[in-house]
C-alpha cells in the first residue's frame, strides 16, 4: 500500500512538471506603437504634418506683414509728432493704440486656430492609427496593445513593437480625398 501511494505521490508529481511548462508556454503577447514615429514615417502623417505647417506659414506671413505696417505706421507717427498740434498727436497715438490692440488680437486668433486645426488634424489620425492597431491587435490575437509615450513606457525590446507593421497597413489604405 505504501509503495502504490509512493507511485501514485511520483505519478502526479510527474504529471504536474509535465502540465506547468504548457501552460507556461502560452506567451502573452504584447505590442507597442510610437505614434510619433508612425506620424513622422507613414504617408498620410507627413501629409498632416505638411498642411499643418503650410496653415502655419501662412499666418505667421500675414502677421509680419501686419507687424510690418504697425512698425511703419508707429515711425511716421514718431516723425511727424514733432509738427503735429496736440489733438492730432493724441488722436493718432489711440490709433495706434488700436491698431496694436488688433494685431495683439488676431495673433491670438491664429494662435487658437492653429491650435484647433493642429489638433483636428492629429486627432483624425490617431483615430485612425488607432483602428489599425486595435484591428492588427484582435486579428493577430495581442493581449495589450500600448502607446509607448502615453503609457509612460521608459524601454521595450523592438520585438514587441509594431509600430513598423501599423505604418505599413496604414500606407496600404486608400489615401482620403483632399478636403
Amino acid at each position: 500500500m505504501r509503495l502504490s501511494k509512493l507511485g501514485c505521490l511520483i505519478t502526479l508529481s510527474i504529471c504536474f512538471l509535465c502540465v506547468m511548462p504548457a501552460r507556461g508556454a502560452d506567451v502573452v503577447h504584447i505590442g507597442v506603437v510610437d505614434f510619433q514615429k508612425i506620424l513622422a514615417t507613414s504617408e498620410a502623417g507627413k501629409q498632416a504634418q505638411a498642411e499643418i505647417e503650410k496653415k502655419g506659414k501662412a499666418m505667421e506671413a500675414d502677421l509680419k506683414a501686419r507687424g510690418a505696417e504697425l512698425e511703419d505706421a508707429k515711425t511716421r507717427f514718431d516723425k511727424e509728432a514733432l509738427v503735429m498740434s496736440q489733438e492730432k498727436r493724441a488722436e493718432k497715438e489711440r490709433e495706434l493704440r488700436i491698431k496694436l490692440m488688433d494685431f495683439k488680437d488676431k495673433e491670438k486668433q491664429y494662435k487658437q486656430e492653429f491650435n484647433n486645426f493642429n489638433m483636428e488634424l492629429v486627432g483624425q489620425f490617431r483615430t485612425e492609427v488607432f483602428k489599425i492597431a486595435e484591428e492588427l491587435g484582435k486579428k493577430e490575437g495581442f493581449l495589450l496593445i500600448l502607446e509607448k509615450r502615453e503609457s509612460g513606457i521608459l524601454y521595450c525590446p523592438s520585438s514587441i513593437d509594431i509600430t513598423d507593421r501599423i505604418v505599413e497597413k496604414y500606407n496600404a489604405l486608400p489615401t482620403p480625398k483632399a478636403k
